[in-house]
């Protein structure tokens, strides 16, 4: 291997030969190498949890193949109008109450109109009035709507690159990759926080999974959240025909591969956490993961309760509390 592997300071730099090699180091000695990293700059036993709210369901004009909101996909989630204000900022506080540092806010747009900004800039400011960090996924963004966005007090910006580059164009015909980027370039440059991860099990390659963490690994700035989802199966989603669920250790060597990479990022073990054993994500959490979402739902799709989660890091030993990189 060109390069030490125990070396975690930040790059942008890797090599597809690297980040191949790093992938399919032996599972004993990358899971070393990833703790080292995670050491490096993170609490090993504390873990950020977030909550995620839809404030605007289904009727999305994309057609990205896995998801449930599109309507161009018979999947049985019906459009709901934009949710009021009142109506998050008690969501927001039950959130808090539950525990979550971070509560993020997601509508099925391809991106927001000004007055539905307008609107929700009102509930980035009401929840951040709260004491909680706040994230928004609304789809594409203008220069100034991110302006807006970062001026109502946002913290942070999801836009997902989903899969690869190469297998990006087998997801979705309605956006580009180039537009993905683009919608992460403004958000850099309002000064607003990077969430951006992807997808896998979408039927893509080894090659592709790895291809994802290397785009983001390889971005002018690594994301400071990078989520890690496994497909939620949607009936009437056209990936479900070639969708194949990960098996759990190479999940963790996912996880670990982009705490290697991407060592000051805050890695999300997202969507999918259903389908998860309890050792399953044990192992995940040792590669480097310290990140989840709180809550039965995410979105349109389930996830672990809360009791559920809390008796699972007790187990574990591990807090959830604020999680911040220390960066040499």
């Amino acid at each position: 291997m060109p390069f030490d592997l125990l070396d975690a300071r930040v790059r942008t730099d890797w090599t597809r030969a690297e980040a191949d090699a790093v992938f399919a180091t032996p599972f004993a000695d990358l899971m070393y190498a990833a703790q080292n990293a995670h050491r490096a700059h993170f609490d090993p036993n504390a873990i950020e949890a977030a909550s995620l709210l839809s404030i605007k369901t289904g009727g999305c004009p994309e057609d990205c193949g896995y998801c449930s909101q599109s309507v161009h996909h018979k999947t049985g989630v019906k459009a709901t109008k934009l949710m009021g204000l009142d109506q998050v900022v008690e969501a927001a506080k039950k959130a808090k109450a539950g525990g979550a540092q971070r509560f993020c806010m997601g509508a099925a747009w391809r991106g927001p109109n000004d007055r539905d900004l307008g609107r929700v800039c009102e509930m980035v400011a009401a929840v951040k009035s709260l004491g909680l960090e706040t994230c928004a996924t609304l789809g594409m963004l203008t220069a100034d709507q991110a302006d807006e966005l970062k001026a109502a007090g946002l913290d942070y910006y999801n836009h997902n690159v989903d899969t690869s580059p190469e297998y990006y164009g087998e997801i979705t015909q309605t956006r580009t990759y180039a537009d993905r980027l683009d919608t992460l370039e403004k958000v850099r440059n309002a000064d607003i926080k990077v969430c951006c991860g992807g997808i896998v099990g979408l039927g893509e390659e080894e090659s592709d999974r790895i291809g994802l963490l290397l785009a983001l690994a390889t971005l002018p700035k690594h994301p400071e959240s990078v989520p890690i989802n496994l497909w939620m199966e949607v009936d009437g989603a056209p990936v479900k025909s070639r969708a194949e669920r990960l098996e759990p250790i190479e999940m963790a060597r996912l996880v670990a591969l982009a705490r290697i990479m991407m060592p000051t990022s805050v890695v999300r073990l997202s969507a999918g956490r259903m389908y998860m054993s309890d050792e399953a994500q044990a192992l995940c959490f040792l590669a480097g993961a310290n990140s989840i979402f709180l809550g039965d739902v995410l979105l349109t799709t389930a996830n672990p309760g809360v009791t559920k989660d809390e008796a699972l890091l007790a187990k574990l030993g591990i807090e959830v509390r604020k999680v911040e990189a220390r960066i040499a």
